[in-house]
Protein backbone atom coordinates (compact mmCIF):
# COMPACT_ATOMS: atom_id res chain seq x y z
CA UNK A 1 0.00 0.00 0.00
CA UNK A 2 1.24 3.48 -0.49
CA UNK A 3 0.42 6.80 1.33
CA UNK A 4 0.72 8.76 -2.00
CA UNK A 5 -1.08 9.34 -4.78
CA UNK A 6 -0.30 6.13 -7.17
CA UNK A 7 -2.92 6.25 -9.88
CA UNK A 8 -2.37 7.20 -13.25
CA UNK A 9 -5.61 7.53 -14.82
CA UNK A 10 -8.20 11.14 -13.24
CA UNK A 11 -11.05 9.91 -11.69
CA UNK A 12 -14.23 11.83 -13.04
CA UNK A 13 -16.45 10.72 -10.45
CA UNK A 14 -15.81 10.67 -6.68
CA UNK A 15 -18.23 8.87 -4.00
CA UNK A 16 -17.56 9.77 -0.54
CA UNK A 17 -18.33 8.64 2.78
CA UNK A 18 -19.68 11.50 5.36
CA UNK A 19 -18.88 11.37 8.59
CA UNK A 20 -15.44 10.99 9.30
CA UNK A 21 -14.61 12.25 5.84
CA UNK A 22 -16.64 14.75 5.17
CA UNK A 23 -17.72 16.27 8.21
CA UNK A 24 -16.79 15.29 11.94
CA UNK A 25 -19.74 14.93 13.39
CA UNK A 26 -18.77 12.50 16.53
CA UNK A 27 -19.53 14.44 19.59
CA UNK A 28 -23.26 15.11 17.77
CA UNK A 29 -23.59 11.33 17.49
CA UNK A 30 -22.07 10.77 21.14
CA UNK A 31 -23.98 13.52 22.43
CA UNK A 32 -28.03 11.94 21.01
CA UNK A 33 -26.79 8.43 22.44
CA UNK A 34 -25.54 9.96 25.89
CA UNK A 35 -28.23 11.69 26.09
CA UNK A 36 -30.57 9.00 25.24
CA UNK A 37 -28.44 6.71 28.07
CA UNK A 38 -28.34 9.43 30.66
CA UNK A 39 -32.18 9.58 30.36
CA UNK A 40 -32.33 5.75 31.16
CA UNK A 41 -29.76 5.75 33.74
CA UNK A 42 -27.55 3.69 31.53
CA UNK A 43 -23.81 4.35 31.22
CA UNK A 44 -22.31 7.12 29.00
CA UNK A 45 -19.12 6.75 27.19
CA UNK A 46 -16.59 9.33 26.02
CA UNK A 47 -16.73 10.92 23.00
CA UNK A 48 -13.78 9.03 21.32
CA UNK A 49 -15.30 5.75 21.96
CA UNK A 50 -17.58 6.50 19.83
CA UNK A 51 -14.82 6.94 16.92
CA UNK A 52 -15.11 2.60 17.19
CA UNK A 53 -18.82 2.93 17.31
CA UNK A 54 -20.32 4.15 14.48
CA UNK A 55 -19.75 3.57 10.43
CA UNK A 56 -21.78 0.11 10.04
CA UNK A 57 -25.13 2.50 10.25
CA UNK A 58 -27.38 4.01 13.30
CA UNK A 59 -28.97 0.77 13.97
CA UNK A 60 -25.19 -1.17 15.14
CA UNK A 61 -24.14 2.40 16.35
CA UNK A 62 -27.31 2.16 19.42
CA UNK A 63 -26.22 -1.54 19.65
CA UNK A 64 -22.52 -0.63 20.12
CA UNK A 65 -23.40 2.19 22.54
CA UNK A 66 -25.85 -0.03 24.60
CA UNK A 67 -23.54 -3.18 24.72
CA UNK A 68 -25.74 -5.79 23.36
CA UNK A 69 -28.67 -4.55 26.18
CA UNK A 70 -31.55 -4.66 25.57
CA UNK A 71 -31.20 -7.27 22.53
CA UNK A 72 -31.41 -4.97 18.74
CA UNK A 73 -34.83 -5.53 17.66
CA UNK A 74 -36.31 -5.99 20.67
CA UNK A 75 -39.12 -3.52 21.23
CA UNK A 76 -37.27 -1.91 23.87
CA UNK A 77 -33.85 -1.44 22.21
CA UNK A 78 -35.97 -0.03 18.62
CA UNK A 79 -37.80 2.90 21.11
CA UNK A 80 -33.99 3.46 22.56
CA UNK A 81 -33.10 3.68 18.82
CA UNK A 82 -36.00 6.21 17.98
CA UNK A 83 -35.36 8.46 21.21
CA UNK A 84 -31.81 8.78 20.35
CA UNK A 85 -32.68 9.42 16.07
CA UNK A 86 -34.89 11.61 17.47
CA UNK A 87 -32.37 13.51 19.33
CA UNK A 88 -29.70 13.49 16.75
CA UNK A 89 -31.93 14.78 14.08
CA UNK A 90 -32.85 17.95 15.95
CA UNK A 91 -29.44 18.09 17.08
CA UNK A 92 -26.97 17.43 14.14
CA UNK A 93 -25.47 20.40 13.83
CA UNK A 94 -24.31 21.64 17.43
CA UNK A 95 -20.98 20.86 17.12
CA UNK A 96 -20.71 19.40 13.75
CA UNK A 97 -18.45 21.05 10.86
CA UNK A 98 -16.59 20.39 7.60
CA UNK A 99 -12.89 18.88 8.23
CA UNK A 100 -10.23 21.63 7.53
CA UNK A 101 -9.58 21.71 4.07
CA UNK A 102 -12.76 19.86 2.78
CA UNK A 103 -14.59 22.92 1.10
CA UNK A 104 -11.83 23.69 -0.91
CA UNK A 105 -11.17 20.07 -2.00
CA UNK A 106 -14.57 20.06 -3.42
CA UNK A 107 -14.79 23.32 -4.88
CA UNK A 108 -10.90 22.59 -7.01
CA UNK A 109 -12.89 19.32 -7.58
CA UNK A 110 -15.74 21.02 -9.32
CA UNK A 111 -13.58 22.91 -11.10
CA UNK A 112 -11.96 20.39 -12.41
CA UNK A 113 -14.91 18.74 -13.91
CA UNK A 114 -15.14 16.05 -11.29
CA UNK A 115 -18.63 14.52 -10.51
CA UNK A 116 -19.09 14.24 -6.57
CA UNK A 117 -21.45 12.24 -5.11
CA UNK A 118 -22.11 11.00 -1.35
CA UNK A 119 -22.86 7.34 0.35
CA UNK A 120 -23.06 6.89 3.51
CA UNK A 121 -25.42 4.52 6.31
CA UNK A 122 -26.22 7.29 8.08
CA UNK A 123 -30.34 7.20 7.24
CA UNK A 124 -31.24 9.00 3.98
CA UNK A 125 -32.99 11.93 5.46
CA UNK A 126 -30.26 12.99 7.77
CA UNK A 127 -27.74 12.89 5.24
CA UNK A 128 -29.63 14.69 2.44
CA UNK A 129 -29.96 17.24 5.18
CA UNK A 130 -26.59 17.24 6.52
CA UNK A 131 -25.25 18.00 2.91
CA UNK A 132 -27.63 20.40 2.10
CA UNK A 133 -26.58 22.35 5.14
CA UNK A 134 -23.12 22.27 4.36
CA UNK A 135 -22.55 21.78 0.92
CA UNK A 136 -25.55 23.04 -1.08
CA UNK A 137 -25.31 22.47 -4.48
CA UNK A 138 -22.91 20.59 -4.44
CA UNK A 139 -23.25 17.27 -4.81
CA UNK A 140 -25.26 15.29 -7.89
CA UNK A 141 -26.26 12.63 -6.26
CA UNK A 142 -26.73 11.65 -2.41
CA UNK A 143 -27.50 8.70 -0.77
CA UNK A 144 -28.18 7.70 2.90
CA UNK A 145 -29.65 3.91 4.39
CA UNK A 146 -32.87 3.39 2.74
CA UNK A 147 -35.02 0.49 3.62
CA UNK A 148 -34.25 -2.29 1.35
CA UNK A 149 -30.88 -1.06 0.12
CA UNK A 150 -28.53 -3.08 2.14
CA UNK A 151 -25.60 -0.84 3.80
CA UNK A 152 -22.25 -0.70 3.27
CA UNK A 153 -19.82 -2.68 2.79
CA UNK A 154 -22.54 -4.50 0.56
CA UNK A 155 -22.00 -2.84 -2.68
CA UNK A 156 -25.05 -2.88 -3.63
CA UNK A 157 -25.84 1.01 -3.11
CA UNK A 158 -22.89 2.29 -4.55
CA UNK A 159 -23.05 0.52 -7.79
CA UNK A 160 -26.87 1.85 -8.43
CA UNK A 161 -25.67 5.30 -7.76
CA UNK A 162 -22.41 5.08 -10.21
CA UNK A 163 -25.18 3.61 -12.40
CA UNK A 164 -27.45 5.97 -11.90
CA UNK A 165 -24.62 9.12 -13.05
CA UNK A 166 -23.90 6.89 -15.88
CA UNK A 167 -20.04 6.10 -15.00
CA UNK A 168 -17.95 3.09 -15.44
CA UNK A 169 -16.21 1.64 -12.58
CA UNK A 170 -13.20 2.09 -13.97
CA UNK A 171 -14.04 5.98 -13.59
CA UNK A 172 -15.17 6.34 -9.95
CA UNK A 173 -13.25 6.42 -6.95
CA UNK A 174 -14.63 5.70 -3.11
CA UNK A 175 -13.27 7.68 -0.63
CA UNK A 176 -13.93 6.79 3.28
CA UNK A 177 -12.29 6.96 6.44
CA UNK A 178 -12.95 3.31 7.83
CA UNK A 179 -12.52 -0.17 6.93
CA UNK A 180 -16.16 -0.55 5.56
CA UNK A 181 -15.49 2.38 2.81
CA UNK A 182 -12.53 0.58 1.97
CA UNK A 183 -14.47 -2.93 1.78
CA UNK A 184 -17.39 -0.74 -0.07
CA UNK A 185 -14.87 -0.14 -2.89
CA UNK A 186 -13.00 -3.33 -2.90
CA UNK A 187 -16.45 -5.02 -2.80
CA UNK A 188 -17.48 -3.04 -5.62
CA UNK A 189 -14.32 -2.82 -7.94
CA UNK A 190 -13.75 1.06 -7.09
CA UNK A 191 -10.47 2.57 -6.45
CA UNK A 192 -10.47 2.80 -3.11
CA UNK A 193 -9.05 6.06 -1.18
CA UNK A 194 -8.54 6.11 2.78
CA UNK A 195 -8.47 8.98 4.81
CA UNK A 196 -6.62 9.78 8.01
CA UNK A 197 -8.19 12.68 9.39
CA UNK A 198 -11.56 10.85 10.23
CA UNK A 199 -12.19 8.05 13.08
CA UNK A 200 -10.33 5.20 11.77
CA UNK A 201 -6.36 4.97 11.45
CA UNK A 202 -3.91 4.37 8.51
CA UNK A 203 -3.19 0.76 9.02
CA UNK A 204 -7.09 -0.32 8.99
CA UNK A 205 -7.57 1.22 5.72
CA UNK A 206 -4.63 -0.30 4.17
CA UNK A 207 -5.26 -3.80 5.87
CA UNK A 208 -8.91 -3.52 4.21
CA UNK A 209 -7.78 -2.88 0.88
CA UNK A 210 -6.71 1.14 0.55
CA UNK A 211 -5.56 1.87 -3.14
CA UNK A 212 -4.02 5.02 -1.31
CA UNK A 213 -3.93 6.61 1.83
CA UNK A 214 -4.06 10.30 1.98
CA UNK A 215 -3.32 12.66 5.25
CA UNK A 216 -5.35 16.02 3.95
CA UNK A 217 -7.82 16.67 1.64
CA UNK A 218 -5.36 18.84 -0.60
CA UNK A 219 -4.08 15.30 -1.66
CA UNK A 220 -7.44 14.25 -3.18
CA UNK A 221 -6.83 16.77 -6.18
CA UNK A 222 -4.05 15.51 -6.65
CA UNK A 223 -5.15 12.14 -7.69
Amino acid sequence: MSSSPVSSTPHKCFVFDMDGTLLDSLADLALACNTMLERHNLPVHPVQSYRVFVGNGFKKLIERALGGNPAPGSPKFEALMQEAKTFYSEHMCVHTKPYEGIVPMLHALGEQGTVLAILSNKPDPLTSSLAEDFFPSTFALVRGQRPNVPLKPNPEAVLAMIDELGFAKGDVAYVGDTATDMQTARNAGLFAIGVTWGFRDKKELEDNGADVVVHHPSELVGL
